[in-house]
Formats: structure tokens, sequence, C-alpha cells
């Protein structure tokens, strides 16, 4: 009798791994080449900073006394956190080929499902659990109904905006609910401050972190480029499309619920207006940091400077006295600006 040498049969598995991960990161490489997956030196990220820069110097100049205030500063990082942490999980979804309309809509569900829970005395954690699992469940069922149903991402997500946010109003009977005095501890993420930063400025820091970690330091992050890049060719290396795209949405909705947490300890408040349009600004933070719409191909670090940028033109509007609906123009020609600036790249890298 033959004995089996466990060496020989580790091996193949081994082989058939390497084989995988190769053809993961040979898919997750655009048809124009030279985008390193992981490494940040090759993305045009000092453009970024140089708007950036260009931004400051604006404010510096048209309202010196407002711009270059410590408070400023502070309420472009409160209101950029909120945003950020929902473009954190829009970033994963659109590398990989998604789109996610529903962000802002299920943040507003969650903090109404969570608010709710205030007025029939439950704790500040369980409040904080339930904003997280509604968030996470409705990025599930975006992704089931999109991976198993066989839905177009636009159309999935459209409906869940429109659904989540009519559940929000039924639950809420359109009016604005309280955390309550009881909740200090949602509050304090707010009022608290470290080193002159409110602890949800350090929650967002958090989360950027470990999202650039999961996106560049592992395999779930190489298969989200494979997928986004070419779905065919990452299901042909052996990876399970349809889950991962599921799993996608999936960590989106938990970042929507992580955001309804930081917005109820903003506002103390759970309402179903909350994030009214935060898909908007998700999505053009995420192609202003140089994301593909088509998959494939963006980080983290370029998605945060574009969600930056974005927020300091809000607040230049704010300042010099633009009213809503010139911001709304605005923001409207940025986005198709970047997305025009992002075709002419693509074509004259091929």
């Amino acid at each position: 009798m033959t004995e089996v040498n466990p060496q020989q049969v580790s091996a193949p598995k081994a082989d058939e791994t390497a084989r995988v991960e190769a053809a993961a990161a040979a898919a997750a490489k655009p048809s124009g080449g030279g985008l390193r997956l992981g490494g940040i030196g090759e993305i045009p990220h000092i453009g970024l900073v140089l708007a950036l820069v260009i931004l400051a110097a604006v404010g510096l100049v048209t309202v010196p006394d407002a711009f270059a205030t410590t408070s400023n500063m502070v309420s472009i990082l409160a209101l950029a956190a909120t945003i950020g942490v929902i473009t954190v999980g829009a970033t994963f979804v659109i590398i990989g080929g998604g789109i996610d309309l529903s962000v802002g809509a299920v943040m507003a569900l969650a903090s109404v499902w969570a608010t709710t829970l205030a007025t029939q005395a439950y704790g500040p954690w369980v409040m904080m659990i339930c904003a997280v699992l509604v968030g996470t469940g409705a990025g599930l069922l975006n992704g089931f109904l999109i991976s198993y149903g066989r839905m177009v991402p636009f159309i999935a997500t459209l409906a869940m905006l429109v659904a989540a946010r009519g559940l929000a109003q039924r639950m809420s009977d359109r009016k604005t609910q309280l955390v309550g005095p009881d909740n200090q501890v949602i509050v304090d993420l707010s009022t608290t401050r470290v080193l002159g930063l409110p602890l949800l400025v350090y929650v967002f820091a958090v989360v950027v972190i470990v999202g650039w970690l999961i996106l560049n330091r592992t395999t779930f992050g190489r298969r989200t480029y494979a997928v986004g890049g070419n779905p065919e060719a990452a299901r042909l290396a052996g990876i399970n499309v349809k889950r991962h795209t599921m799993m996608l949405y999936a960590l989106s909705g938990f970042c929507c619920g992580i955001a309804a947490i930081l917005i109820m300890a903003r506002t103390t408040t759970g309402s179903s207006t909350h994030g009214d349009l935060y898909e908007l600004d998700a999505i053009a933070a995420v192609i202003i940091g140089g994301t593909l719409l088509t998959g494939g191909r963006g980080t983290i670090v370029g998605a945060i400077l574009g969600l930056l940028i974005f927020t300091v033109i809000t607040n230049l509007f704010i300042l010099n006295g633009l009213n809503t609906s010139d911001q709304l123009i605005a923001k409207g020609l940025i986005i198709v600006a970047a997305v025009l600036l992002q075709r002419r790249s693509l074509q004259a890298s091929t």
C-alpha cells in the first residue's frame, strides 16, 4: 500500500490558490496597464492634493476671517466624516463594478430605526448595533437582488433608495426623533474632543484605515479589483463573483450603519430626511478621486481626497453666501467634468 505524503497533497492546493490569486491580479489590471494593486505611487494623487491647496488659497482670499479658523476646519472634518464613511463603502462597490444609489436613504432608515428604540428605553449600545444591522441588512438585500436576482445595480439600488426612504417616513411618521438624554454615549461622539477633534473624526479615520488595509492588503481586496476589472476572467480564475458582489454591497450597507451613528451624534436626531443626496456626494467623491465607474480601478486614498475636495468646495459656497440651488448646479457640473476627464484619460491610455 502506497503512503500518501501530506506535502504532495497540499502542494496542488497551494498551486491552485496561487493560480487563482495570479489570475485575479491579472484581471484587476486595466487594459491601459500601469496600475499596481496596493501601490499608491502610480496613482496621480498629487493632482488632488494640489486641488486642495488651490481651494484653500481661494478660501484665504475670498473669506479669510471665516475660512482659516479652527472651528471651520473642525466643521469641514465633521461633515466629511459622515459622508466619508459612506464613501469608503461606495469605493468598494464601484471598484467591484457596481453602483449604490441607496446609501443616503439606508443611512436615514438606520437612524430612524435606532432612534425608535430610544423611545422604548433601549440603551445606546443596542441603538448603535441596530443601526449597523439595518444598514448591513439593506446592503445584503441589494447584493442579493443584483447577484442572484440578476437586477441591474442602478435599478436595484434605486428601488432600495425609494423603499428605504419610504419605510423611514412610515416608521417616524415624518417626524424627527430624538436620540434622547439617556443615550449620551452617542452624543459624546460629536461633543467629546481629543486633540481638538471630535471623536467621530477618529471613527472616520479608523474606517478609512481599515478600508485601505482590506482593499490593498487582503485577498478580498484583490478579488474586488478582479471582479470589477473583468468579471468573467475572475469567475474563470475561481472567484465566486456572485457571492463577492453580495459581500461588497453588504459592506456598503455596513458603512451606512456606521454613518447613521455619526449623524445621530452630530444632530442628536434620527430622521427620514437624513442623508438626502449623500449618494451623489459619495459617488462624486469616488469619481473625483480617480475610481473608474466601469470598475477595476481606484483607491481609498483617492476617494477620500476627492471627498475633501468636494467638502471644501461646499464649505466655500456656504461661506461666500451661495444659495442651495447654485450649490447643486455647481456640484452637478463638477461631477460631469470629472466623468469627462476620466473618459479622456482612459482614451489617452489605450
